[in-house]
């Protein structure tokens, strides 16, 4: 049975504390597994979580700084220590080209895995896939920064009452949704559109194009509140969002589970961000991220 989930490794921004681990998500999309932003402590991190170097298959890292990277080169190491029999996807921003490769080659190790590189240097389709296409969109951080987005491809919803008004049923139905039509009975005229499923990840970024972008449409949508909205001015300086601005971004772009994380320090008490984001409009199902925290995405509508 196919699993669609995020496992959440770590929640934290700049500063680790002692219940929130740096960032680290694990997204479970069928049979692939796609590890963003693996900060320091994500090789232990998956342990806990019952995630192994064989579930990975990419790696997408939205930029370079130490929260969001520094676990690259432990879960590299460990990929090739356990000798993942598939191939390893990386993409990151073509500007840390630099940093990638001191973080893959940290130390020494024997290289048993073919990771490619993959790096992002623009807005567009990084992947298609029989499963999804990935996109990359560019954020505003002080560093170069990239959201990413995963679009199933649309399908289409067998309707049993057409079916059966045509008289279409046992092998026949597998037959008309494998040829497109039968017996001059076209497949649109017995089933409807069933739109895709939709992921969006969004780290460290002011309000820009970019991150309405990726929010579009979303299904689930995991991106950083790293300051409440008291806190505004500083969200700005620093290349961040507010709990309000994620919430407002998510509601206008009919986001059906929005997922906040990627907490600063300074704030002790986790409800305040879904009070924010409820004050700011948000309607759907909403989830304040904790560490090991498993979050299935939303059934299909």
């Amino acid at each position: 049975m196919s699993v669609r989930e995020l496992v959440v490794l770590g929640t934290a921004s700049q500063v680790p504390t002692r219940h929130r681990n740096h960032n680290g998500y694990l997204l479970r999309w069928d049979g692939e597994g796609i590890l963003f932003d693996p900060g320091e402590g994500t090789q232990r991190q998956m342990l806990r979580a019952g995630a192994a170097a064989h579930d990975l298959h990419r790696i997408c890292v939205t930029h370079f700084h130490g929260d969001h990277s520094l676990g690259l080169a432990g879960v590299i190491q460990r990929i090739n220590l356990d000798k993942v029999p598939h191939e390893i996807t990386a993409h990151y921003p073509k500007s840390g080209q630099r940093f990638f490769e001191r973080l893959r080659y940290a130390t020494a190790y024997r290289e048993t895995v073919q990771l490619i590189e993959a790096p992002v240097a623009e807005d567009g389709v990084l992947a298609t896939t029989a499963a999804y296409t990935l996109e990359a969109r560019r954020l505003s951080h002080p560093v170069e920064s990239y959201g990413y987005r995963l679009v199933e491809p649309d399908g289409r919803r067998m309707l049993p009452e057409r079916l059966a008004a045509h008289g279409i049923m046992g092998p026949d139905v597998g037959r008309i949704q494998r040829e497109g039509s039968l017996g001059g009975v076209a497949l649109e005229a017995v089933s409807e559109v069933r739109r895709g499923q939709r992921f969006g990840f969004v780290m460290d970024t002011r309000l820009c194009d970019g991150v309405y972008a990726l929010a579009e449409g979303c299904d689930m949508l995991v991106i950083e509140s790293t300051f409440l909205d008291d806190d505004e001015e500083l969200a700005v300086e620093y290349g961040h969002l507010t709990a309000g601005q994620a919430a407002r971004v998510a509601q206008g772009a009919g986001v059906r589970h929005l997922v906040l994380t990627h907490f600063s320090q300074r704030y002790a008490e986790p409800e305040e961000f879904e009070r924010q984001a409820r004050e700011a409009g948000f309607e759907g199902e909403l989830t304040v991220a904790h560490d090991l925290l498993r979050v299935p995405l939303p059934k299909r509508v």
